[in-house]
C-alpha cells in the first residue's frame, strides 16, 4: 500500500523542492472543506468525506435517524434526487511542477460526473471501482474547485430498464451498486449517493509502482520459493533498481536492475523464505504473517509499496466419489472443515462502520471458533481492514462477486464496467491469504432455473437465449478469465448454490442452500436429513436485543403489532413463521421481552440442531455456513450477532457447536447415538463420560468409557437404548474429558421443551469482583433451562443462555464496557421456567 497523507482543513499543498535526484510518489487525501446541496437549490451544507447524502443530511439535522421508527419510509425522497457536492483545495507552482498528477476517488456512488476548475474530468458509473483521472493540465496556481455532480440510480435504472428489450426481475441490477441499498429481507431501502470512499491527488514523476502480485511458486525441502511481480507505470524507457525488503529483518531479499519500458508493465522478481511458517486458519495453528517493502529507483523517482503475505496453499477439492462428487478445501495439505457463516454489510450507510466495529465483529466471528466468512454477493466488495483481520485472525474468505438473486443485462458498456470491476478488486485482494475462493455470484443461476422468472416476467423463446447468454457470458465467461489472468491460483465457482434446495442432486454435489425449514416451513429435524457436500446457506430468524430494539422504538411501540416494529422486519412472512416455529417448540409467552428471549432460543436450537448434524457428516458434509453473522441495522433477523455487536443466544450456542470437539447426539429407532467430532489434527485419547438424569439430579444411568478420538474425525463412540424412564423429565448428559479438563460437554432431550415437566429451580447467585469487571456464580436445585444473564447497559458475558444442572456450579465473568456502581442489583437471571 502507498503511504497516505492527511492534508487538514482548507487543502493547501505545497512541496520545498529540494536538492534532490530522486521525487518520491506522494499520496494527499482530500477529505476536508466538502459541501453539499440538493440539486436546484441555493443552500450548500457541510459534508464529512467519505459519507454519503443520507449521512449529511442527517449530520446537519435536515433528517431524523433513518433508523428510528418508520422513518424509512418518508425518506424515500432522498434516493430519487440529484445531489451535488463541492471543495476547494490549492496548489502553489512547486506543486504544479510534478509531472503526473492525478485526481482519484477511492468511491463514487454512482452516477457522477466530475468538474475540476469547471471542466468535465471524469463519468463515473460503477460504485465497486476506484476512479483516477490525469488532473495535471487542470490543475492553475492557488485556488481549485472541485465540484462532484450525482444522478439518482433510481431514475437511471428506470431509463436503462424501459430501453431493454425484455424485462429484469428487478431494475437494482442496471446500476453497479451495492443492491442491498434498494431494501433486502432484513434490511432497509435507502438508495444513497455520495463521495463513499476516500479523495486523493497522487504525483509521481519518471515511474511509479502502481500494484504487486505475491505469487507462492512452490515450496521444496523447507523453502518456500515466491515471485513478486511488480506492476510498474513508466513515463519513459529507463533503467530502474526493484528491491525487496523484509520489513521485520531489513533483510534485502532481492534486487536487480530492470529496463522499464513505457507505459505499464510487470517485472518479476523472485525470492525465498527459508523454514516458512505456514499460515493457518482459526483453531488449527498460527496466523503469521510476512512484512514485505517494495522499492523502485530511477534516476528521477523512487516509489515504495508494502504488502503483507502469508505462507500456505489453498484447494477447492471437488472430485468424484461414490456419492457423487466432493466440495472441499484442503488448506496445507489438509482437509479442513469449514465452520463460519455468511457476512453482510455493517451498516445501510458503509462510511459509518469504524475500525473498532469491523474488529469487534471479526472477533466475534473468532470466539465463536469459526474459520470462514462468506462475503455475500449482495453487499460490495468489503475494506481492506476486513481482509487485513481476516488474515490477522485464521478466518478463510469465501468472497462472490456483487451479483446476487437477479438477472443482468450483457450489452458491450454493462459487460466492460463489470470486467474492470472485477480487475481493480481481483488486483486488490489477491494478495490475502485469507482469501481462499472467487465466487461468480449469489442464487442467479440457481433462480433461472428454479425461481420462474422466464414465465413470470412473459419471456419469449428469443428473450429467454439472450438473457441465458448474458449470464454465461459474464460469469462463465468473463470473471473466470478474469481470475485465470490475475489470480491464477485461487479456485473460481460460478454461481453460490451449484443447484436448488428442492433438487436431489443438490445433495450430492457442490454447495447447498437449503431453506426447506424457514422459507418451507419443515421442521428442524429436516437438517438432519438434508445436508449437502457444503452448506452455504441456511438459517432462521431471532429478535435482536432488547436494547437493540430500544433504540429504534418508541416505548409503546415494543409491541408484535406496532407499524414501527414491523418495519423493522422486512421478510413478508417473518413475524408469522417466528410465531410457527415457536409453537411448535416452546410456549409462547404473552410478554414482549419474554418474547424476544424465546425467539432467539427458537432461533438458537434450530441452527444448533444444523449445525451438529452437518458436523456428524463429516467427511460427507465438509462446511457449514448459517445465514448470518451480522446485521446492516436494528433488524429482527438471521443474524447471530446484532447492529450493535451484541451476542444472541444463538452465537452462544454457535460457539459450543462450532468448538474444536463437539459431543452431539442422534436419536433413531429408540435408541440414542453419541457422536464425537474432531478438527483437531492429531488423535488423543480422553474419557467419555455419561449419565441419564431427571431434572431433580437423580441418576437413571451412568457409564464411562475411553476411547481414543481420531485426528480430524466424525465418529458414533456409544449406543444407549431409551427405556425405562420418562422423556418428559429426563435428559442424557454427556462430557469429554482429557487430563481432568473437559474437551466438549452437549444435552441432549428427548422431547420439544414446550413437552418437558420443567420444575421450579431456585437459582441463587453470588457476585464477586474482578479487576477488569464481575464474576457471576450460580448453582440450583433443580434444572434450569437456558439461563438468561442480562444488564441494562453494554458489556459481555463469557457464557449465556446455558443449562444449569442440579448440584452444578457455573462461573460466568462479565466484562462491563463502563464501570457499574450497583451491578448487583442490576443483574437480572431468568430461565425458561419464568415464560411459563
Amino acid at each position: 500500500m502507498h503511504k497516505l497523507f492527511k492534508i487538514p482543513y482548507l487543502i493547501l499543498i505545497t512541496f520545498s523542492l529540494i536538492a534532490c535526484i530522486r521525487q518520491p510518489v506522494q499520496n494527499l487525501e482530500l477529505n476536508q472543506n466538502w459541501q453539499f446541496k440538493q440539486t436546484g437549490t441555493e443552500d450548500w451544507l457541510p459534508a464529512n468525506i467519505p459519507g454519503c447524502i443520507h449521512t449529511a443530511l442527517f449530520d446537519n439535522g435536515i433528517i431524523n435517524d433513518p433508523f428510528f421508527g418508520d422513518n424509512e419510509q418518508n425518506l424515500q425522497w432522498i434516493g430519487k434526487t440529484d445531489w451535488e457536492y463541492k471543495s476547494v483545495f490549492f496548489a502553489n507552482d512547486e506543486f504544479l511542477e510534478s509531472k503526473h498528477i492525478e485526481l482519484g476517488f477511492a468511491g463514487l456512488d454512482t452516477y457522477a460526473k466530475v468538474y475540476l476548475n469547471d471542466s468535465l474530468i471524469l463519468t463515473a458509473n460503477n460504485m465497486f471501482r476506484k476512479w483516477d483521472v490525469d488532473c495535471k493540465n487542470y490543475l492553475i496556481t492557488g485556488k481549485n474547485e472541485l465540484f462532484v455532480k450525482f444522478e439518482s440510480p433510481v431514475t437511471k435504472d428506470s431509463l436503462k430498464a424501459a430501453s431493454l428489450p425484455y424485462k429484469l426481475p428487478d431494475n437494482r441490477a442496471i446500476t453497479r451498486k451495492a443492491p442491498y441499498q434498494y431494501g433486502w429481507d432484513w434490511g432497509p431501502k435507502f438508495v444513497t449517493q455520495g463521495i463513499w470512499k476516500p479523495v486523493y491527488l497522487r504525483t509521481w514523476n519518471d515511474a511509479r509502482i502502481k500494484n504487486i502480485q505475491v505469487v507462492q511458486d512452490s515450496i521444496i525441502n523447507e523453502t518456500a520459493w515466491l515471485t513478486s511481480n511488480f506492476e510498474i507505470e513508466s513515463s519513459k524507457e529507463q533503467d530502474c533498481f526493484l528491491t525487496l525488503i523484509d520489513e521485520d529483518s531489513r533483510e534485502i531479499k532481492n534486487k536487480i536492475r530492470v529496463r522499464l519500458n513505457k507505459g505499464t508493465h510487470l517485472y518479476p522478481i523472485t525470492f525465498s523464505i527459508e523454514n516458512p511458517q505456514l499460515w493457518w486458519t482459526n483453531g488449527l495453528g498460527d496466523q503469521h504473517l510476512y512484512k514485505f517493502k517494495y522499492r523502485i529507483q530511477t534516476n528521477g523517482s523512487i516509489d515504495e509499496y508494502s504488502e503483507r503475505i502469508g505462507i500456505r496453499t489453498i484447494e477447492l477439492v471437488q472430485e468424484p466419489d461414490s456419492i457423487g462428487e466432493s466440495f472441499y478445501f484442503k488448506l496445507n495439505g489438509v482437509p479442513v472443515f469449514m465452520k463460519g457463516a455468511n457476512y453482510i454489510p455493517q451498516d445501510n450507510f458503509p462510511s459509518r462502520v469504524s475500525e473498532k466495529k469491523y474488529r469487534q465483529t471479526i472477533q466475534s466471528a473468532v470466539d465463536a471458533n469459526m474459520n470462514m466468512l462468506r462475503v455475500w454477493g449482495g453487499g460490495f466488495y468489503e475494506n481492506d481492514i476486513f481482509y487485513d483481520l481476516c488474515d490477522e485472525n485464521g478466518i478463510l474468505v469465501w468472497q462472490d462477486f456483487m451479483f446476487a438473486c437477479n438477472l443482468y443485462p450483457g450489452d458491450e458498456a454493462f459487460v466492460e464496467n463489470v470486467k474492470q470491476e472485477a480487475i481493480q478488486n481481483v488486483k486488490r485482494l489477491r494478495n490475502h491469504p485469507s482469501l481462499g475462493l472467487w465466487c461468480g455470484n449469489n442464487e442467479v443461476d440457481e433462480a433461472w432455473f428454479n425461481w420462474g422468472w422466464q414465465k413470470s416476467l412473459c419471456y419469449s423463446k428469443e428473450d429467454s437465449i439472450e438473457v441465458r447468454s448474458n449470464y454465461l457470458k459474464i460469469f462463465e465467461s468473463l470473471l473466470p478469465e478474469v481470475i485465470s489472468e490475475f489470480d491464477q491460483r485461487r479456485a473460481y465457482w460460478p454461481s453460490s448454490p451449484k443447484q436448488g434446495w428442492g433438487h436431489e442432486q443438490a445433495l450430492y454435489s457442490g454447495d447447498m442452500h437449503y431453506w426447506g425449514v424457514w422459507w418451507g416451513e419443515e421442521p428442524f429435524e429436516m437438517y438432519e436429513e438434508k445436508i449437502g457436500r457444503f452448506m452455504s446457506e441456511y438459517g432462521f430468524q431471532g429478535f435482536p436485543d432488547l436494547r437493540t430494539l430500544d433504540s429504534c422504538l418508541l416505548p409503546e411501540d415494543k409491541n408484535l403489532q406496532s407499524q414501527a416494529l414491523l418495519n423493522h422486519q422486512k421478510h413478508p412472512r417473518g413475524m408469522e413463521l417466528i410465531r410457527t416455529y415457536m409453537d411448535r417448540e416452546f410456549d409462547v409467552p404473552d410478554k414482549f421481552e419474554e418474547y424476544i428471549y424465546v425467539s432467539q432460543l427458537v432461533q438458537a436450537y434450530g441452527i444448533k440442531t444444523a449445525i451438529e448434524a452437518h458436523r456428524r457428516a463429516k467427511p460427507y458434509c465438509m462446511g457449514t455456513l448459517y445465514w448470518q453473522l451480522n446485521d446492516c441495522w436494528p433488524v429482527i433477523s438471521w443474524s447471530s450477532v446484532d447492529y450493535y455487536n451484541r451476542w444472541k443466544a444463538l452465537h452462544y450456542f454457535v460457539k459450543n457447536a462450532y468448538d474444536e470437539f463437539l459431543i452431539s447426539f442422534e436419536e433413531k429407532n429408540d435408541s440414542v447415538k453419541v457422536f464425537v467430532v474432531s478438527d483437531k489434527l492429531q488423535s488423543i485419547n480422553a474419557e467419555l463420560e455419561m449419565k441419564i438424569i431427571d431434572f431433580k439430579g437423580e441418576e437413571y444411568w451412568s457409564d464411562k468409557q475411553i476411547i481414543t478420538i481420531d485426528s480430524n474425525s466424525s465418529n458414533i463412540y456409544f449406543k444407549k437404548e431409551i427405556n425405562g424412564f420418562s422423556k418428559k423429565d429426563h435428559l442424557f448428559l454427556a462430557k469429554l474429558v482429557s487430563n481432568g479438563k473437559i474437551l466438549a460437554s452437549n444435552i441432549y432431550y428427548f422431547l420439544p421443551v414446550r413437552d418437558l415437566q420443567l420444575p421450579e429451580p431456585n437459582i441463587q447467585k453470588e457476585i464477586i469482583k474482578t479487576e477488569k469487571g464481575y464474576q457471576i456464580v450460580l448453582k440450583t436445585d433443580k434444572l434450569a433451562m437456558n439461563v438468561f444473564l442480562s444488564v441494562d447497559r453494554d458489556g459481555f458475558f463469557s457464557v449465556n443462555y446455558f443449562d444449569l444442572l442440579p448440584g452444578e456450579v457455573k462461573r460466568i465473568t462479565y466484562i462491563p464496557d463502563k464501570e457499574i456502581d450497583s451491578f448487583e442489583s442490576e443483574i437480572k437471571v431468568v430461565s425458561i421456567f419464568d415464560t411459563l
